[in-house]
Formats: C-alpha cells, sequence, structure tokens
C-alpha cells in the first residue's frame, strides 16, 4: 500500500451521479485515493461481515477481517476494512444501519486469481447514530453492485464469501456458534425412501468393530441429544469449513456419540434436531475424545457405549446420510422416545449441584446479550454470548434464574422477550453460597420459545401440559406488571466475605492494579463484560438526580476523526490535556473515547490530576454533607464559572441540569490526593442501556433490538422508532482512589430500590442501616418496596445515607466492580459490592 505522498485527491466538479461509481473509476488510475472532506460523500452501512484472517507476517495470530457492504443509494459496494480500523468493529462505532464518509481506499488486487479485486477503506469518518439515506432507499437488495470493468465474474465471487478469497464463508459477527450466510442448509429434506432394515448393525455391535478392517453395516439411529457447533479455525489449517458437531444417537440396544465433520455441518446441521431417524452409511469409528463434555442421561435408562464415537466425514470416506421423515419410521423398528427431565421452580432447591435438566417457564425478565471471552484459548480470539433470564412456572413465588448461552439458534436466541413460553434442555444446577441456586446453559442445551414447540418431543411431556394448564389461569395484564427487559444484571451476588486464593491466580474475581484496571477498560470489545475487584479507598460520592430528558433522539452527530492507518499521517492528540467532548446521554458522565489520529489504541479518557485546573468539576450548586463531632451538617455553596464549566467537559463529567443541587461527600484528604495523584479514569456514569425497562407489546421490537447485540444486516424492521424515557430514581458516582494513591477511577452505584426489580431476585435482603457503607456493601436500600403488593417502605434519602459517608474516611476496601462496553463511546463501570478489609481473607 503506498504511503499518502502517492495518492491522488477527487477533482472538483465530478458527476454527481454515485459517490462509490465515481470512486471506482478515479481507482483505476490511481492505486490509492485521498477525498477531500468537503467532498466525502455519505454512504449507508447496510451489512458488516467477519471471517478469519489470512496469516500474514507480523499480523497477531488472533486476528479477524471484515467485510463492510456500503450503498450510497444507487449501487451497493463491498468493501474490505483496513486491519488499522478494526477497533471501529470491535467497540460498536463502525456498524449497520449508520452513515459513514469514506476518505482514503485504494484498490486491492488479487494477486492468485485473475480479474478479482476490491476496494480497501483505509480512512472513515462515522456520522450519526442512524443513517439519513437508508429509509429514502425502497429495496436495499434490488440495488446493482459495484465492480470494476472487466471483473464482473467478481459480483458473483462476493456475494456470499468473503473478499480473501482464502476463507471460503462467514463467522457470525460476535462469536463463533451461531450458523452464519446461506451455506447453511435449512429444512427438513426427509426421505420417504423405503429401507432394508434387515442388513444394519446394532451401536452395542460398534465396540467390538472398532479396529477391524471390514466395513460396519449401516445403522439406523435416533437423534436424543444436539450440542451446539464448534468452530476450530486456526492459521494454517487447510480446511475451508472447520466445523463439528455432536449428537447422542440411540437405537434399541442403547446410546453412543456420533460426530458431524467440516463440510457436512453447513449441509446438515439444522435439518438434524432432537427426534430425527437417520439411515446412516459409510460411516467410521474413531476412539472416543475423553475431555468434551456429555448430556446427562440418567433418564434415559439405557446402555451408553462411551468407548467409540461415530464419525461422519464429507470424503475418505463420504458419509451417507439418509433423514427420515416421521410417518416412514416404524414402530417395529424399536427405537426409544426421546425422554426428558423437567423439574418445577419449587423442586430446584433441593437438586444438588451441577445436575441436569430440563425446565419450562413464562419468561418475565429478559437481559441484554453480553459476551464473555474464553479463557485458555490457545487459537483465535474467543468470545461466548449469554443472556440472563427469569421465568416462571407457578409452583414457587420465586422464579427460575437462568444464564442462556448462545446455542447455535440465532433466531431462537434474539427473539426471546417477556411473555413468552421457554423451553431450555439440559440446564446445569449452580448451587452457591448465600444466592439463589441458578441453571446455566451446558453445551447440549436447547432453546426454545413459542413459535418453535411444534413437533418438538416434548410437547406431550406430562410437566409440559400440567405448565401450560398454569397459564391458562393469567391475566396478560397482570403478569405484564412484572416485567422488564434488558439494563445491567449480574448473578449470583458476590460473597459475604471476599476471598482471594493465593494459589489460584485465576479466581472469579481477579484482584487488579489500578493500572490493569485501566488497561481493562481500554481493550473492552462491544458488549464485552468483566468482573474485577480492586482495592483502595472512596474518596467521594456524588449523588445524581434522575435528568429530565433521559434519551437521545437518534439524530445527534457522533462523528469520529478521520482514522488513519498511516503512522506517519499526524501527531496523536494528548488524550490527558486535549479529551473528546462526551455525549450526552441519559446522564453525561461517562465520555466519549479519544480515538486517535492513528486509530491503532483505543484510549480512556483520564485528566493530569496535578493540572489544578482540571481539579474540580463545577456544578450550579454543591452541598458537601459532612459529620460534625456534634452530628450536625454543615452546607458549603460553590460559585459557578464558565472555565470550570468547560473543564466539566473535559474531565467527563458534564451534568444534564446544571441547574440541580449535587448533592455530595469528599474525603478530607481528596483534595490534596488528586493534586499528588498521577491519572484519573473519568469513567462512571449510567446509561439508558444500563437500566431495565417494562415490557409491551406495542414496543417489543425496538426492545429487542436495543438488548440484542448490533446486527450483521440492516433490514427495514430495525425500527427506528425511539422508546419512552426511561424512569429511577438517580444514582450515586463513586471515586475510588487506588491503594497507591496514584490512579483513581469513577464508578456508578445504583443501589436496588424496589422488590420488582429483576435485579432484586436472590438478592440478600437482610436489614441495614442505610449508611453509605452498608448500602454499597448490600447493594440496596433497606427495606424494599413492593409495588406489586402495594406495599410501600419510606427509603431514605440521598441525603440521609450521604450524611453518614464520613464512616468511609481513610477506610481500606475493596470494590467488586462490573465492567460492560455498551458500543461507542459508552463503557458502564458500575460497583457490585464493597468489602471492609476486614471482610477479605486469604487462601
Amino acid at each position: 500500500m503506498e504511503d499518502n505522498s502517492s495518492c491522488s485527491s477527487v477533482v472538483t466538479g465530478l458527476s454527481q451521479v454515485s459517490f462509490l461509481q465515481r470512486t471506482l473509476e478515479r481507482l483505476s488510475s490511481t492505486q490509492c485515493l485521498k477525498v477531500n472532506t468537503e467532498e466525502a460523500a455519505t454512504v449507508a452501512v447496510i451489512a458488516l461481515q467477519r471471517y478469519l484472517s489470512e496469516q500474514t507476517q507480523g499480523q497477531q495470530p488472533d486476528s479477524y477481517s471484515y467485510d463492510v457492504t456500503v450503498t450510497d443509494g444507487v449501487w451497493r459496494a463491498k468493501c474490505y476494512v483496513h486491519p488499522g480500523l478494526n477497533h471501529l468493529v470491535h467497540t460498536n462505532i463502525l456498524r449497520t444501519g449508520t452513515d459513514i464518509s469514506i476518505t482514503q481506499c485504494s484498490f486491492v488486487y488479487n494477486e492468485r486469481r485473475l480479474r478479482h479485486g476490491y476496494i480497501c477503506i483505509e480512512k472513515l469518518r462515522c456520522g450519526v447514530e442512524r443513517s439519513a439515506l437508508l429509509p429514502a432507499i425502497n429495496d436495499v437488495n434490488s440495488l446493482p453492485m459495484l465492480v470494476k470493468h472487466g471483473m464482473e465474474r467478481s459480483v458473483e465471487l462476493q456475494s456470499n464469501v468473503p473478499l480473501q478469497v482464502s476463507r471460503k464463508h462467514y463467522l457470525s459477527l460476535w462469536h463463533n456458534e451461531d450458523p452464519e450466510g446461506d451455506i447453511w442448509t435449512s429444512g427438513s429434506h426427509s426421505s420417504d425412501t423405503v429401507l432394508d432394515v434387515s442388513k444394519i448393525t446394532l451401536l452395542s455391535s460398534l465396540e467390538s468393530c472398532f479396529r477391524n478392517t471390514w466395513k460396519p453395516l449401516p445403522l439406523l439411529v435416533k437423534i436424543i441429544h444436539k450440542s451446539r457447533l464448534r468452530y476450530y479455525g486456526k492459521f494454517g489449517l487447510k480446511i475451508d469449513y472447520p466445523y463439528q458437531a455432536y449428537f447422542e444417537v440411540a437405537d434399541q440396544s442403547g446410546t453412543m456419540s456420533l460426530v458431524l465433520w467440516n463440510e457436512l455441518c453447513p449441509e446438515f446441521y439444522q435439518r438434524l434436531s432432537v427426534g430425527t431417524v437417520l439411515y446412516i452409511q459409510n460411516y467410521t469409528l474413531k476412539q472416543s475424545y475423553s475431555n468434551r463434555s456429555h448430556p446427562q442421561m440418567d433418564h434415559h435408562r439405557m446402555k451408553t457405549f462411551n468407548s467409540v464415537e461415530i464419525c461422519l466425514n464429507p470424503r475418505n470416506p463420504t458419509s451417507i446420510i439418509t433423514v427420515l421423515s416421521p410417518k416412514s419410521v416404524l414402530p417395529q423398528w424399536g427405537l426409544p422416545e426421546v425422554s426428558y427431565q423437567f423439574i418445577t421452580r419449587s423442586e430446584l432447591d433441593k437438586l444438588s449441584n451441577n445436575s441436569g435438566c430440563d425446565v419450562i417457564g413464562l419468561v418475565t425478565f429478559v437481559g441484554r446479550v453480553e459476551r464473555v471471552k474464553s479463557k485458555g484459548n490457545k487459537g483465535p480470539e474467543k468470545f461466548w454470548t449469554h443472556r440472563w433470564i427469569h421465568a416462571v412456572d407457578g409452583t414457587s413465588d420465586r422464579p427460575f434464574i437462568l444464564e442462556v448461552f448462545s446455542s447455535s439458534q440465532p433466531e431462537v436466541f434474539s427473539h426471546i422477550c417477556p411473555m413468552t413460553y421457554l423451553v431450555c434442555t439440559q440446564m446445569r444446577v449452580c448451587q452457591v453460597e448465600g444466592s439463589l441456586p441458578y441453571l446455566t446453559s451446558s453445551c447440549e442445551t436447547e432453546t426454545f420459545i413459542t413459535g418453535y414447540h411444534k413437533g418438538q418431543p416434548y410437547v406431550s411431556d406430562p410437566r409440559v401440559k400440567s405448565f401450560i394448564q398454569w397459564t391458562k389461569t393469567l391475566k396478560d395484564n397482570v403478569v405484564l406488571q412484572k416485567t422488564a427487559v434488558g439494563g445491567h444484571y449480574c448473578y449470583p451476588r458476590p460473597p459475604l466475605k471476599f476471598t482471594q486464593s493465593m494459589a489460584d491466580s485465576s479466581a472469579h474475581v481477579p484482584l487488579v492494579a489500578a493500572a490493569d484496571l485501566k488497561k481493562e477498560l481500554e481493550t473492552l470489545q462491544y458488549r464485552e463484560h468483566k468482573k474485577v475487584a480492586i482495592q483502595g479507598q472512596i474518596a467521594s460520592v456524588r449523588y445524581m438526580k434522575n435528568p429530565k430528558t433521559t434519551e437521545s433522539g437518534g439524530t445527534d452527530e457522533k462523528e469520529v476523526p478521520d482514522v488513519s492507518t498511516d503512522v506517519c499521517e499526524q501527531a496523536e492528540p494528548d488524550a490527558h490535556n486535549h479529551p473528546s467532548t462526551a455525549e450526552q446521554i441519559l446522564v453525561a458522565s461517562l465520555t466519549a473515547e479519544t480515538t486517535s489520529a492513528r486509530g491503532r489504541k483505543r484510549k480512556i479518557l483520564t485528566r493530569k490530576a496535578k493540572q489544578s485546573s482540571l481539579n474540580r468539576c463545577s456544578v450550579s450548586v454543591k452541598r458537601r454533607l459532612k459529620d460534625t463531632e456534634e452530628g450536625q451538617q454543615q452546607e458549603e455553596e460553590e460559585s459557578d464559572s464558565g472555565s470550570e464549566d468547560a473543564q466539566d467537559v473535559e474531565c467527563g463529567r458534564q451534568l444534564q441540569n446544571q441547574n440541580s443541587d449535587i448533592i455530595s461527600w469528599e474525603s478530607s484528604s481528596w483534595p490534596k490526593q488528586r493534586q499528588e495523584m498521577s491519572e484519573h479514569l473519568c469513567q462512571g456514569g449510567l446509561y439508558r442501556d444500563s437500566v431495565s425497562r417494562r415490557f409491551t407489546f406495542d414496543q417489543k421490537n425496538v426492545l429487542l433490538q436495543r438488548s440484542n447485540l448490533q446486527p450483521t444486516r440492516w433490514t427495514p424492521e430495525l425500527s427506528s422508532d425511539t422508546i419512552p424515557p426511561v424512569v429511577f430514581p438517580g444514582y450515586y458516582q463513586v471515586t475510588i482512589l487506588g491503594i497507591n494513591k496514584q490512579i483513581a477511577v469513577d464508578a456508578a452505584y445504583f443501589p436496588v430500590v424496589s422488590s420488582d426489580e429483576p435485579r432484586a431476585v436472590g438478592l440478600p435482603q437482610d436489614p441495614h442501616g442505610n449508611t453509605m457503607l452498608s448500602c454499597l456493601s448490600s447493594g440496596f436500600l433497606s427495606p424494599l418496596s413492593d409495588t406489586a403488593n402495594h406495599s410501600e417502605s419510606t427509603l431514605p434519602q440521598p441525603e440521609e445515607v450521604l450524611g453518614t459517608a464520613s464512616e468511609l474516611e481513610d477506610t481500606h476496601v475493596v470494590c467488586i466492580l462490573d465492567l460492560c462496553h455498551l458500543g461507542g463511546d459508552e463503557v458502564e463501570v458500575l460497583i457490585n459490592k464493597v468489602y471492609r478489609v476486614t471482610e477479605v481473607s486469604l487462601d
């Protein structure tokens, strides 16, 4: 790629027929094209697709590449995203449904294929939150695909495969478990062929066949369990479709594992369901893989053959798989019925840890989809996606608490919502001290919601029928009052005593240094959730009232500076002295990240503590409540000034309503400490996506859209409607000073105030004195109100809570923080629990 000195500029006055067409024409005479700012036309992002990168010298071994499809309203063009811009995808700044301006691009020829090439986007600007161009296009898919003259065959090549043609298919945008693209065959395609079952072998005979040279006879089996997909692609692997899926199959003699390999996964995975009967020829046997997970199958009461597994391969030999239609399956074949082990909520507390079970319930709460990074993964970077769900079945006043991971069923996972009947199979019981038991997914878990139950074997289960009868006694308007969607949710609660194991550095909540916390914040990706612990002291607390306007209208400009892939293009700005201005969303106390001209590294907004002009955030009226020896409270007013208000913006703590009172407390040593510390991570706000909302059928689509991950493709169904402002009483912004007093971080504390909140379920609610420390330790204000039962408690006012904050003075604490990247410049830092050091122990 040439440097900028060889880039040609677009000539003023070119035809305005089509920006994309004009750009491609200019690229015919130059390798690199630099578009003047005033001429950079807007294009809309309609698709963003991910795949494993081609390995090049010096490239990191955990890299993925991205293709972006854009339109100017006349043409569509699939372009390659330069790796230097990948961070814009990782943080969901470059995303579908928005407008961008391409300010620099090049044309890349494929050196291994004749007449094939593509546009590479090297620099761009991201524009408004929602596209102004897309609503005017009737049918995006009807627009012609732009291609360089003489390369017309590229359209066919580029339609469903990556631009880097060594890769044959796309991955799901945010994780690797879901089928993605048209290569995945759906539908039954079952056969009514009359089979000769006189020449088959039973599973019980296969163990003796292992290592024999004779060809085994065909198998006639029924699927009784299905696992999620496993993608095992990595650099240097010469397999086009590196997938694997496990099934447990059974005949009259017992059960055995069956493995579907590689190209057979796109062809058969979505066609094979629990209850499907298969006639299999040309299979192979191999010794079972001992480290894989297995479903719990004791309830089937069948013999399990664990020493070998059946392998279905696309070649050597080419397996022949016949999927039989249900009407062609004969009773005399003796195939077993699929069995389940449904439990009720009233039975859950009695089950032992890690027990397997199936559940059915009416969904009352669905959390936002979050991602967690896979630990110990030696290959490319890998994320798991999951969401928290509450479901009731009428047998208890407590719901099932379900941690549901993606199960290679994207059409189900993304449509789980309140008021739907949810079935989850092969869940695992998690018994945690101090919290209610919850259920988590296994590799063999499948999920089904209303609209997907028809034909499933469990519909005739007595427990399912009993549940359906119970739901007929319910009234929708009553249940709707107890529903919620989205928002911050983390379960189970931390234990009463924080324990750091000296022998196990991979603790569930790692204790990190303040400098490491900064790195964690900088490297978080979109919807990635992490839980960390930090030790230090609480330097200040401010109560932030709920502003009148809490929603962005969706048309505010959120422009990202030109992101360059040329390190010589422009000097990097000082992140400390020139931080970017915060966007006011909900309460604008979290600010936009500084996106450098290089675009190589995302920076968390910080400020130099030694610069006294940045050490104070201005407010119109500030009241600091300090306990005196006589127990009285002293009020102090500070005047407002224009210069201080500008500093507010810089340090990322600008208020939505500058005329409101701000109630605050700060340690007596904080003014001196903030002068001496080196850095203040000005994070710690509450965003609109931090707070759950009541579910309504009228707003179903937009609520689901907000709680799901950003989609790979834009469709007109992605509503641009805004949802009403969320109502909440307010939150506390807490400044935590690290133990070595060099780095401070702002975090939000959002206490539970009502038993109706999803976060209240399973929360230990032992009464406490509503001191600042007891509230931070417990996570709620005592006692919780219960609007469902018309029980209103008198909760303490913020002035009362902050009036007790003097007990935080110079107190050594450990703070459990929940970190989550909500997309764009929104990084959520919430306090989960605070421990005095006296409540910390070492193993």
